[in-house]
């Protein structure tokens, strides 16, 4: 755990080489701009502790030595957490160095790992920084490229694993586990959307606050990933605070974009949005909701599109949606049928937040600017780090 906090903490170092070296190279695959790609690597690494790794093993094996050998447990027979064996990780397209945490747990585990990279090779560079670290790293982690589909690598590295941790789209995942061993656990990341509850408390308090923490929130990443808030709930309020948050969004995206620049879209991806946006504009016009658009089109903001209308998820979008209420905002999320990740909020430790877990089905929730910088002892996508890559052995 130390070998690996040391590597991350030299990809602190925004002028580390190979992570100079990888920025450039994300920046080219993805289309973000430098500012995104860095706040990324930091957000990546900094969480990347020797604590933090600890904190996660220690709560879900009760302690770091059973991980070496037998150890006595109240009530239960002496266990062993013994590594499973060869562990496969896919990496996502999108979210950026998402493999390296599960990587880390898995090594942890005493598992040999291979890493499906992606054309950056961020992977790949920080896997040759671990084994400066820890020279028995060279060993026991591989990090590869390969095609997906018919491509023979994939079948054998895939077929060849006692647990598979793939993240992608719901085809990409149905393919990937078809090609795991009958006795495989596979671990599936697929593509979730992230959103945003405003209640009149909130609205009482520091609106442009709550509003910069929000932009943030949409605008980071372009709306990549499953923790990027899509979508925005927002509470009526007599005194219409609603409609002014709104305006300090317009206000908070235009400086978000100056702060975090966005990068270059799919054509696809800035059409929907655009389409969006214009639908939006359209309906503005006949008295029903509002649409801000920025002149460049950076970011846009469009105000209770009907359920009918799919979202586009991202690309600089923020719907929102007035409602009356939790169980009025639960309905509408139902109804348009958007499997939940993330939940943000203007207060995590309000009274209501299980309520809100409970209505929304979200395994985060987190306050406003921090929906996409989760803990790494935290628990991703609501699954155990490390759990997964142990098969416990009892003693009699």
């Amino acid at each position: 755990m130390r070998a690996i906090a040391d590597a991350a903490a030299r990809w602190c170092d925004a002028d580390f080489p190979p992570r100079v070296r990888a920025a450039v190279a994300i920046e080219r695959r993805l289309g973000y701009s430098q500012p995104v790609v860095d706040v990324a690597l930091d957000r990546l690494f900094g969480g990347l502790t020797a604590a933090a790794l600890e904190a996660a093993i220690a709560d879900e094996l009760g302690t770091l030595d059973a991980l070496d050998g037998f150890v006595e447990r109240p009530g239960r027979p002496p266990a062993w957490a013994r590594a499973t064996g060869a562990v496969t990780i896919v990496s996502s397209d999108t979210t950026i160095g998402v493999a390296i945490p599960a990587l880390a747990f898995a090594l942890a585990a005493h598992c040999t790992v291979t890493v499906k990279d992606r054309s950056d090779d961020l992977v790949a560079a920080f896997a040759e920084t671990l084994a400066e670290e820890l020279p028995a790293f060279g060993a026991t982690l591989s990090v590869q490229r390969w095609s997906g589909g018919a491509d023979k690598r994939e079948s054998l590295v895939l077929g060849a694993a006692a647990v598979v941790v793939a993240f992608g789209s719901d085809d990409a995942l149905l393919a990937i586990r078809a090609r795991c061993a009958p006795g495989a656990t596979f671990v599936p990341f697929g593509r979730r959307a992230s959103a945003g509850y405003v209640d009149r408390a909130a609205l009482a308090g520091d609106a442009a606050a709550l509003a910069g923490a929000i932009a943030r929130d949409a605008l980071l990443y372009d709306g990549d990933g499953c923790l990027s808030l899509h979508l925005l709930y927002v509470e009526r309020a007599a005194d219409g605070a609603h409609e002014r948050l709104v305006d300090a969004l317009a206000e908070a995206c235009a400086d978000a974009v100056v702060e975090f620049p966005p990068g270059r879209r799919p054509p696809e991806r800035a059409a929907r949005a655009q389409a969006f946006a214009a639908a939006g504009a359209f309906r503005a016009a006949q008295g029903q909701g509002r649409s801000i658009r920025a002149a460049d089109g950076a970011w846009s903001i469009v105000t209770d599109p009907p359920r009918d209308q799919p979202l586009p998820l991202g690309a600089g979008t923020l719907p929102v949606i007035f409602v009356d209420g939790i169980d009025d905002a639960a309905a509408d999320l139902r109804e348009r049928g958007i499997p939940l990740q993330a939940l943000g909020v203007a207060a995590p430790g309000a009274a209501d937040v299980t309520r809100l877990a409970e209505a929304f089905g979200a395994v985060r929730i987190a306050a406003f600017g921090s929906m996409q910088d989760p803990p790494l002892a935290g628990r991703h996508g609501g699954r155990a780090r490390i759990a997964d890559f142990v098969r416990w052995v009892d003693r009699a």
